[in-house]
Order: structure tokens, then sequence, then C-alpha cells
């Protein structure tokens, strides 16, 4: 069974900071990224920022170059999302999500979601 631990969300204020991590934990044969979505009242899922854990894709949502900065630790199979200057427009509820292989002849990765963290930005 895969599981997904986030922490670090909360309320911040305009141009705060809070800092996301996500551990992956459970049974699976490799990582092959660790990312961070994020889903605002009435909107879709987002992409905020996910990396490969061979390094070979960095991507983040242009709303967020430049602010934000995700990084990786493979050997605790965690990822960090410094959120920098962080805007009303950046609230939302934050989900990690894991693309994993469970075994050495899966080929195409299972994905998984976290349970969500709520990031409040306000004044």
């Amino acid at each position: 069974q895969v599981q997904l631990g986030e922490s670090g969300g909360g309320l911040v204020q305009p141009g705060g900071s809070l800092r996301l991590s996500c551990k992956a934990s459970g049974f699976f044969f490799s990582i092959n990224a660790l990312g961070w979505y994020r889903q605002a009242p009435g909107k879709q899922r987002e992409l905020v920022a996910i990396v490969n854990f061979n390094g070979s894709r960095l991507d983040y949502a242009d709303s967020v170059k430049g602010r934000f900065t995700i990084s990786r630790d493979n050997a605790k199979n965690t990822v960090n999302l410094q959120m920098n200057n962080l805007k009303p427009g950046d609230a939302a509820v934050y989900y990690c999500k894991l693309e994993a292989r469970l075994r050495a002849s899966q080929s195409v990765p299972s994905h998984y979601w976290g349970q969500g963290t709520q990031v409040t930005v306000s004044s």
C-alpha cells in the first residue's frame, strides 16, 4: 500500500512564505516523480510543480515561476515545495502526487494522490 504524508499548509499574509513537504511510503519499486498540484474553489486542479527523481524533468506552472521552488530528497522519498511571495491567488488545497512503479516489470507508473493541505493567503 502506498501512502503520501503531506505537511506544511496554513494561513499566511500576502508576501509571506510557506514550505510544503510530501513523503511517500509503502511498497513500491521506484518513484518516477513527485509533485504538487492545487485546486481552488470552483476551479480545476492544476499543476504547481513536479520533479522527476532522476532529475530529467522539472516543471513549474507559469504563475509560480520565480516564487516557488521544488526540491527532492531521493533517499527519503520526499519532495518539498518552498513557496515565497505568496499571493491571494495562490490560496487553494495543495495535493501531493506520486508517480511510481510498484514492480520492475511495470512500464507505466501508477499515480497516487495525497489528502491535500490547505493554503490560505489573507491579510
